[in-house]
């Protein structure tokens, strides 16, 4: 009949709980044998296991209020509650706009270089760049340091974070070409490859960060650095000819 009796004593028992990677594990493990008697089934042991999905958590920063209210307004990554209070919505959130835009880590915290990528990409007003009524218009705000592309008097790829010419160095205002598109450009000043080049005025033009962008001390020597993947967004709209339209003044140049 498949079962047997058998001696068991079971004076103690130890409860053995296994966690790892959010699933706990409960074995019961039994003890001596003794003379007390039970009827058991012949079939082994197994354990039984309970799963708690783990709950994904941020740390609350400084800023995070401010970076709700900023991301709520600017949109396109995810619910957040402007409450001043970390979320799962709220962290899942911050991690994407931070993946975005190259801020590193992407952990969700809202510090201070998230909360100032989120300010000036939320006081961008795309308007002001008063772009031509058809074609392409690359636009850059020096002012808030970011940049985007109007089609036709609509926006076509939305703003994103740049860096401009440091005090010395200042990236001028005004309108201007697109000259010249090479994809990897050799700067002989400064001995250093520009990926995805797209100038527009002098020695100035276009091209992909070869620091990291967020770090607010430094500046470019009057080029528009861009994060990777913009930059080679840009080179793919980029032709010769197309407008390039500054507007504002970097502060401190």
């Amino acid at each position: 009949m498949g079962v047997q009796r058998v001696s068991a004593r079971l004076a103690t028992a130890v409860l053995a709980v296994a966690v790892g990677g959010g699933l706990g594990a409960v074995v019961l493990s039994p003890g001596a044998a003794g003379a007390a008697t039970r009827t058991v089934s012949a079939t082994p042991m197994t354990a039984v296991v309970v799963t708690k999905a783990a709950a994904a958590s941020c740390s609350t920063g400084k800023y995070q209020k401010q970076v709700e209210g900023y991301l709520k307004k600017i949109g396109g990554y995810g619910t957040v509650t402007v409450d001043g209070k970390q979320s799962a919505k709220d962290c899942a959130a911050i991690k994407k706009f931070q993946t975005r835009f190259g801020i590193k880590p992407a952990a969700g915290l809202a510090g201070p270089t998230t909360h100032g990528v989120a300010k000036r990409l939320a006081a961008t007003k795309t308007s002001k760049c008063k772009a031509k009524k058809s074609g392409y218009t690359f636009c850059v705000d020096l002012t808030n340091q970011t940049t985007w592309v109007m089609k036709s008097g609509k926006v076509y790829a939305k703003p994103t974070v740049t860096r401009t010419g440091m005090k010395g160095y200042r990236t001028p205002a005004g309108s201007f070409k697109i000259n010249k598109r090479t994809k990897k450009e050799w700067s002989d000043p400064y001995e250093v490859w520009l990926p995805y080049w797209q100038r527009f005025s002098g020695g100035k033009g276009f091209h992909q960060t070869t620091t990291y962008i967020h770090d607010a001390w430094r500046g470019s020597h009057g080029c528009v650095n861009l994060l990777p993947a913009d930059a080679k967004k840009y080179y793919k709209i980029g032709k010769i000819g197309m407008t390039v339209k500054l507007i504002g003044r970097r502060p401190g140049t």
